[in-house]
This record gives structure tokens, sequence and C-alpha cells, in this order.
């Protein structure tokens, strides 16, 4: 087989000993209690008062926590040297009770940050991410909150395929401005890829959007509800995924991320060995780099050029040239064009 080889993805299922921090602060002449672990970074502390009080990260003002400015969000909890019982004090204006622009408003879709890094290009990296005590517990607490509503039942034998959505086989903007019909906005060949490899793998959506909008756009695609020759098994929205914090062009980068492993907490059935993760985004890929198939993005398509695109056709191809390998971590899907034009 024309793919080349590659190590297998590290499981990150282990358990780790935290050292957690008890802290105290007071908002709005409230006092409140906060637990925040070693491992963590700033950002986790913001995101964590965010949740009590509903001040945004952005407009908090965080006093007396350390002597003097706060450093960057991506600082680890160990590095402040916080006593426990240490007392701060928290400013700032909750959501809800100021003026909003219109493009902040929650019941619109979710911006799309375009950024990119191949973590493939740099394994001992991913390995350090995979290894964060930080990440582990991430994976452990999104395995716990998970609720999977199973839409059609999970087939034995049958290997696992996690599709993103938005610029992976739909155009989101004109769907969601309205400007095109939603037949208009599917990826050509969205159907017949999908019906393609149905036979060999059991397909989950996940999308870096809200479900409210996940679920609309599946239906207006005909993806669900719709008598199509594949199905559908189980959707992950936005919820399920956690910041991460990497490095782009060696600076500190802060993203969002798909780690598949908590799909196989839920699942023991997949694993490295038989899942797939086809996205456009190669930064999703963070925690599972050799897992991860990246696709171009497919935008414009009310242009010619996209009219013509090929990528869902040959990926099809590639997908059914590798159904019956016993053991995906032998594989590189990074090369998964130039095999798919050889088939």
């Amino acid at each position: 087989m024309d793919v080349a080889t590659g190590e297998a993805t590290i499981e990150t299922t282990e358990e780790v000993v935290e050292r957690w921090n008890d802290l105290q602060f007071t908002w709005a002449s409230k006092s409140f209690k906060i637990d925040i672990a070693d491992s963590d970074r700033l950002f986790d502390l913001k995101t964590a008062l965010h949740n009590l009080t509903k001040v945004p990260n952005e407009r908090q003002k965080i006093l007396g926590l350390i002597k003097g400015k706060l450093p960057p969000d991506e600082t680890r909890i160990s590095d402040l040297r916080l006593l426990t019982g240490k007392k701060f004090t928290l400013v700032g204006t909750p959501e809800g009770e100021e003026i909003k622009d219109p493009s902040q408003l929650e019941s619109l879709p979710d911006v799309v940050n375009d950024l990119d890094v191949d973590f493939t290009e740099n394994m001992s990296a991913s390995n350090r991410y995979q290894h964060d005590a930080r990440n582990i517990r991430k994976v452990q607490e999104a395995t716990k909150n998970l609720q999977v509503n199973i839409i059609h039942p999970l087939r034995a034998g049958k290997k696992l395929l996690v599709l993103d959505i938005d610029y992976t086989i739909l155009d989101t903007k004109p769907l969601t401005s309205g400007s095109l019909p939603p037949a208009d906005c599917a990826r050509p060949g969205l159907h017949e890829f999908l019906e393609a490899i149905y036979p060999h793998y059991d397909i989950c959506i996940w999308s870096q959007t809200s479900w409210i909008w996940l679920e609309t756009k599946l239906v207006e695609l005909g993806m669900v509800g719709a008598h199509r020759g594949y199905e559908i098994s189980f959707v992950l929205d936005k919820t399920c995924m956690f910041t991460v914090f990497t490095e782009r062009d060696n600076k500190p980068w802060t993203h969002s991320v798909k780690a598949l492993q908590i799909i196989w907490n839920h699942f023991p059935q997949f694993n490295a060995k038989n899942t797939v993760h086809v996205d456009d985004l190669s930064r999703n890929f963070a925690l599972n780099p050799k897992e991860g198939l990246k696709i171009s993005a497919f935008k414009n398509a009310h242009t010619p050029q996209a009219w013509a695109d090929k990528e869902l056709e040959n990926l099809a191809r590639y997908m059914l040239h590798i159904a019956d390998v016993d053991d995906f971590t032998t594989l590189s899907h990074k090369s998964w064009k130039s095999v798919a034009k050889r088939l």
C-alpha cells in the first residue's frame, strides 16, 4: 500500500496526581471559593471566574492575586506560586448588563478562525500536549460530562469516520446568511461520498459550533431526516471541545481541540487503529495528529471553481482503499491526496 508508516498515537487515559489550590475571591460584594489545579493555566482560572460570575474573560480585572501585572493567559497556575487560601478581588461587568455589539450575540453563528498548524511536523511537541496533566484531566472531564445521543445504532466491526462540517463539507457563510439554498452550499459529492464509505465506516459529525446551529445545518443539508444510503450515528458539538495551549511559529498559541479519546472512552470498540478524523483545520488534530486527515477548505460555493470541486470524490477513493487495513496507526494520512490520484 502506497502510504507511509508512522508512530501510534499515545492514548490519554492515564491517571495523573494533581495539586489543587483553594482560592477565595470577592466580586460585587459577594464571596466565592474556587479550586484550581497547578497544571491549569491562567486562562482556566479566568474561565472558572466567568462560570461563577458571568463576567467574560476579557472584562475581568483580577486584583491581589499576585504582585504586579498578570502574566499571559497561557501561564501555568504553578508558576504563580499561590498559597492555598489566597484571597483576591474580581472587578467586571457580567454578560447581559452591557450593550452588546450585534456580532457578539449568542444567536449568531460562530466565527471561524482560519489560523492553522500541522502538528504531524512536530510529533515530540504533540506528545507533550497529549501527556500534559491538564489536557489529560480535560479529556477525563469532557468524557464524564458527555451525553451522547445515538441517532443510528453503531454497527459491529465498522471503523469510525469523525467528520467536521463547516468548510469541510459545507460552505457555511452563504448557508447562515441565506444567500444560497442549502443544497447549493454543500460540497459537491457530499451524499455520494457518505454513501460510498458507509458500508465500512460508522459516521460521527463533530462541529465547532453550537448544537442549535449544527442541528439546523444537518437537517437543511438533508444529512438527517432524509432517506439516503447512509446514516449518521451520533453528533458532537463545541461543548465537547476544550482549549489547549500549543505553539505556532515558535510562539504560544491558544485554540480549541477535538480530542478523539473522548469518543474512544465512550465507545471502546473505536481507537487509534480504526478511526479517521477528517477536518479542514489541522489544529483540531493537536491531541491526535496521526488520526487526522486534512481536507482543503470549501468556500465560495457560488463559483465555477467550487462547482468543479472533486475533494470528496478523491477522499472516497482513499477511504475505500484503506478500509481493509487492520491498523490505521501504520498509515500516514498526510499523503492521502497523492495516494488517491494513483488509484
